[in-house]
């Protein structure tokens, strides 16, 4: 079985718009529901577990799961202060069997494409963990305290995307460490590097933007026009 957990709880601080990031429409359509559409028309995907504030479980429901008839959506799981509390939850919602494939999606990267999630999903079954993701376009520079203190070598470096998909044993086994130890992360494939597991990086699509300031709504309306 494959599962989507797509936390969509955040609160869009950096895009400084009244509507929460989630709900802001493209081209008439919620951005969350764009994103939720491509899991939904997906085949290998079995179910969806949407992540929202819990003040907001029953309107996502009706407004969100209902109105656009997301029938893959089992359950709108209530999200945590951060992230990762939020995929958390998810995590704990879905029951996931130690072989089922647990994808984690970005609720607002709207532009993640069919091929690019059968691809996450081969390479988290073939090798336990697996990460979308893109080469660097631009040198990249490491500053202390203002100073450049060293230049990685770009090939090397990668972008990491969303979707991350792991088996649920692997995903598990990760959280679990992370609450007994308190470890912070900012994507779900560190926390699962840290547990020890070696993570697949799957190439993935410029166009797999993240829609966090203004400046990616303008870029999300391009592309959707193109």
């Amino acid at each position: 079985m494959v599962i989507a957990i797509v936390p969509a709880a955040g609160c869009g601080r950096r895009l400084d718009a009244t509507l929460k990031k989630q709900y802001l429409l493209l081209d008439g359509v919620p951005i969350v529901v764009r994103t939720l559409d491509v899991f939904q028309r997906h085949p290998l995907v079995d179910q969806i577990f949407l992540v929202v504030p819990h003040d907001e479980r029953a309107f996502c429901q009706k407004e969100i799961v209902t109105a656009y008839h997301l029938t893959k959506v089992v359950q709108v799981v209530a999200g945590g202060a951060e992230r990762q509390d939020s995929v958390a939850n998810g995590l704990a919602a879905c029951m996931a069997q130690p072989d089922d494939i647990v994808v984690i999606h970005d609720g607002v990267r709207p532009f993640l494409s069919a091929d690019t999630l059968s691809g996450a999903i081969e390479a988290a079954t073939a090798y336990g963990a697996a990460v979308v993701g893109v080469p660097v376009k631009d040198t990249v520079k490491e500053v202390c305290e203002g100073t450049i203190c060293s230049t990685p070598a770009r090939e090397r470096l990668w972008l990491a995307q969303t979707p991350q998909a792991f088996r649920a044993a692997v995903l598990r086994d990760a959280y679990e460490q992370a609450a007994r130890t308190a470890v912070r992360a900012t994507d779900d494939a560190s926390l699962v590097e840290l547990a020890g597991y070696k993570v697949h990086m799957v190439r993935g699509s410029y166009r797999n933007i993240k829609i966090t300031t203004p400046e990616d709504l303008v870029v999300a309306r391009a592309l959707l026009g193109a």
